[in-house]
């Protein structure tokens, strides 16, 4: 694998990226260099050093005196919290579904899949606001919308791979000793066909990180006072004129933490699909 990644130069930097942002979002409260809540209405919408600020605050501060640096580390840690149990959640949800339609097939088959097809005639950004704006605000919410919105993908493959591999022969050995048909698809079939699951996931990510940027842009991810790219875009939008960085900034974050998750993404599809070196 590290062989693999030291080739794909596009891979090592969103893997590069990627690691950044987690490690971020690990050691905000050690790197940060105040408190991304505290109001200081005396310094309000500072000048980052590269317009002109000084060095007290790099990044500058926002309409409330904060400390825009601060803010923007430890909104790392929403991203990536809701993007990891996000598409954990997802992942599980959907790969159990999507296996148990494929294997079981006729009437379970059917009514998985009619489920699925109802939830990807929404809009996925549309589906993920209703159910945000029915749970409320708060962490465990935000993740169990992006759950909601996401594991269709993962039963769609997951099923498309299972009907490839079921009627092979080592499962036709397996079910002549007798085993039962849960223990055939959690030990003998998920572990034969997790590697597209996998990239699938990595490339879910990005999609959810900007999905909870979403939420918090409209108010309707994690309560107001927690720090989030998405809600310091949305704060930001009033000052584009004069300060326009209290936006930029954390666009960029969100912008080069996506890009990195692709990137990242591209290079595992790569490295656990063999047919493409063919």
């Amino acid at each position: 694998m590290w062989k693999s990644l030291k080739e794909s130069k596009t891979g090592l930097v969103g893997v590069i990226v990627v690691l950044l942002v987690v490690f971020a979002a690990l050691t905000a409260n050690i790197i940060a260099p105040y408190d991304p809540t505290k109001q200081d209405v005396m310094n309000k919408l500072m000048n980052p050093v590269f317009a002109g600020g000084n060095f007290n605050h790099i990044l500058g501060t926002d309409q409330l005196g904060r400390d825009v640096l601060s803010r923007v580390i430890y909104g790392s840690r929403i991203t990536i919290l809701v993007a990891f149990f996000g598409t954990i959640l997802a992942g599980v949800i959907g790969t159990l579904l999507g296996a148990i339609a494929g294997y079981y097939g006729k009437w379970v088959d059917a009514v998985i899949m009619r489920i699925v097809d109802i939830q990807l005639s929404f809009p996925f950004v549309l589906l993920a606001l209703f159910v945000a704006a029915v749970l409320g605000r708060s962490l465990k919410n935000v993740i169990i919308v992006a759950a909601i919105s996401s594991w269709v993908q993962y039963a769609r493959l997951v099923r498309g791979e299972i009907l490839s591999v079921k009627e092979m022969e080592y499962i036709e050995a397996i079910r002549s000793v007798g085993s039962k048909n849960s223990r055939i698809i959690i030990r003998h079939i998920i572990p034969n066909i997790i590697s597209p699951a996998i990239v699938q996931a990595t490339l879910g990510m990005a999609r959810i990180i900007l999905m909870e940027a979403s939420l918090s842009y409209l108010g309707l991810g994690v309560p107001l006072e927690i720090p989030t790219w998405g809600r310091m875009l949305s704060d930001g939008k009033d000052f584009m004129l004069s300060n326009p960085w209290l936006a930029i900034l954390p666009g960029i974050a969100i912008t080069i933490t996506v890009l990195g998750v692709n990137l990242m993404g591209d290079w595992l599809r790569d490295y656990l699909d063999p047919k493409l070196n063919v």
